[in-house]
């Protein structure tokens, strides 16, 4: 029976994290919801008649007698005996196509180490990418709606390939009955107007790499060779895309670090372009590196997430209204089991495949060779990374079990636990406490629109 309370400027929340439900409370139920499970009514009544009448308190307690009775609160966790059913064979949906590994930028926060991910420079062939379909098609089972995004490095620098990919996608999937969904990564440097033309006429879905204001990209996002600025180049051809597709089907992503703890001065600057998708995300990198977030940044982060729900509320009543990534929540239904459960679904259903054809658990595992699953060529040889990384869901993580946004977030990122913990079921701790306040900032947002 766990519940998390929460207060952001004087709105008090309560969530009942096993149902999902929330509750905005006065002052009253705030108190009686902590007490409810440990002390008796008259009890309850003695301990707040000094403030409060009495009808008034028998009211709060016969509300939370009937939030008990119909499962809004103290309600049974009722994914656990799930988790015991969860190692039925998966089937893979989703693939991510690195398609280049090399690239025309040299970000310094780059976890593909400028694109080549440890190894050599090279691009995607032509065969390997529809072998790599194949894969995808053959592993997936009576599932009919699949997933590939084109990455890198930066994907564009193999175009040809990737139109290629395209048609061969979609016509073998089309004999299947099937549907691909296909997605692509950009930095935006090779954006043209016959790029544009391909991604709009296709229905591509599109995401665009910028950091927010000019000085904050430029100290992280440098061009190759030179070393110079690319907000110049890069946002005059983002904002060209956007116009070109209607404002739709994209998000501009940034990355913040600690160069940038003000970030949400970057999310506004991104929406001052006209820009309505967007997600700025926390940098994850080695402790010694200066940009690195380090533990004493988040409260310092704590209120810039808070600052920036304001400014996302109070444009939206202005009719100026943006969509931040990370502020988007169904509070009606919610994520389904397996995403409560294991979150992306990295390792057994989604995948990322290098230019040779080799299979990695994640985009983020790449180069990372003990994690090497097989290969588009031979399919999956090595089962106990399959099997670890469907294992590795919250009821078998220790941080988990106890966590009250578990339900939310899926344990957490494996990458980033095994880069920094190097152990998949131990979680990112700085990734975990601003995945918390993100949900708090967008559980207040939807209970404001409720209100409303």
């Amino acid at each position: 029976m766990l519940i998390h309370k929460f207060e952001i400027d004087g709105t008090k929340i309560v969530l009942d994290v096993n149902s999902g439900a929330v509750h905005e409370v006065d002052e009253l139920a705030w108190g009686v919801i902590d007490d409810y499970p440990v002390l008796s009514a008259d009890e309850i009544l003695a301990k707040y008649c000094d403030k409060h009448p009495k009808e008034e308190i028998r009211e709060v307690l016969a509300e939370v007698e009937e939030l008990k009775r119909s499962g809004q609160l103290y309600s049974e966790d009722k994914f656990k005996e799930e988790s015991l059913n969860y190692n039925s064979e998966p089937v893979v949906k989703s693939l991510c196509l690195n398609v280049s590994h090399d690239c025309n930028l040299r970000c310094r926060y780059c976890f593909a180490g400028s694109g080549h991910f440890g190894g050599e420079r090279a691009l995607m062939p032509v065969e390997t990418g529809k072998k790599a379909i194949d894969f995808l098609l053959d592993s997936s089972g009576s599932r009919r709606h699949l997933e590939i995004d084109f990455f890198g490095g930066e994907p564009l620098m193999n175009f040809e390939t990737v139109k290629l990919l395209v048609a061969y996608g979609r016509e073998k999937a089309g004999r299947r009955n099937k549907e691909i969904k296909f997605t692509l990564t950009t930095n935006a440097l090779l954006l043209s107007d016959k790029v544009t033309g391909f991604l709009n006429s296709e229905k591509i879905s599109v995401v665009l790499s910028l950091d927010g204001r000019p000085q904050v990209n430029d100290a992280m996002r440098l061009t190759a060779g030179s070393g110079g600025s690319s907000y110049e180049l890069i946002a005059p051809k983002i904002s060209s895309f956007v116009n070109s597709r209607d404002n739709e089907n994209y998000i501009v992503r940034g990355t913040y670090t600690r160069f940038n703890t003000d970030f949400a001065r970057d999310v506004v600057h991104l929406a001052d372009q006209g820009y309505r998708y967007i997600s700025v995300e926390p940098v994850v990198g080695p402790l010694e590196e200066e940009w690195s977030l380090k533990e004493d940044d988040l409260p310092r982060l704590f209120n810039e997430y808070e600052s920036l729900t304001r400014e996302y509320i109070k444009r939206a009543a202005e009719g100026r209204s943006f969509e931040f990534f990370h502020f988007n929540l169904d509070l009606d239904n919610g994520p389904c089991i397996p995403k409560r459960l294991s979150g992306c679904g990295a390792g057994f259903e989604y995948m990322a495949v290098t230019p040779e054809g080799d299979l990695f658990p994640c985009h983020q595992f790449v180069g990372r060779d003990q994690f090497k699953l097989g290969s588009v060529w031979d399919g999956i040889t090595n089962f106990d990374i399959p099997r670890r990384f469907r294992n590795a869901h919250i009821y078998n993580k220790t941080e988990c079990q106890k966590c009250w946004a578990r339900f939310h977030c899926g344990g957490g990122c494996h990458a980033n636990a095994e880069s920094v913990n190097q152990d998949i079921l131990k979680p990112y701790h700085v990734g975990c406490e601003l995945e918390k306040k993100r949900l708090e900032c967008a559980i207040y947002t939807q209970v404001l629109k409720v209100r409303s």
